[in-house]
């Protein structure tokens, strides 16, 4: 399957794209070796293969949540540009 210049030219004004006419060339020419590589994939027989999100085995990554100490609010206020006791101080971005 390949495409024409006029589809290239479609494809960049909908991207917003100025190209060149030695780019519309190449991109018809790779755009087309694209769909041509879809179509042998679609030719391909996958009745046998059941339907599937990964090929690898499903295993949380995630960190048993456990609790544990924090940091002691003075080492967490030590950089903060501003603070109110123990908290952050910053500055008011919506008024009533």
């Amino acid at each position: 399957m390949s495409i024409t210049r006029q589809d290239v030219q479609h494809i960049a004004e909908l991207a917003k794209l100025n190209l060149s006419d030695a780019e519309e060339a190449l991109y018809q020419e790779q755009l087309s070796a694209i769909l041509d590589y879809a179509q042998r994939l679609n030719a391909l027989d996958t009745e046998a293969i059941p339907p599937t999100a990964t090929v690898l085995p499903l295993r949380s990554v995630m960190r048993e949540d456990v609790a544990r100490p924090s940091l002691p609010v003075d080492e967490i206020l030590a950089n903060a540009p501003a603070r109110s006791g123990d908290s952050f101080e910053v500055h008011v971005i919506l008024e009533d």
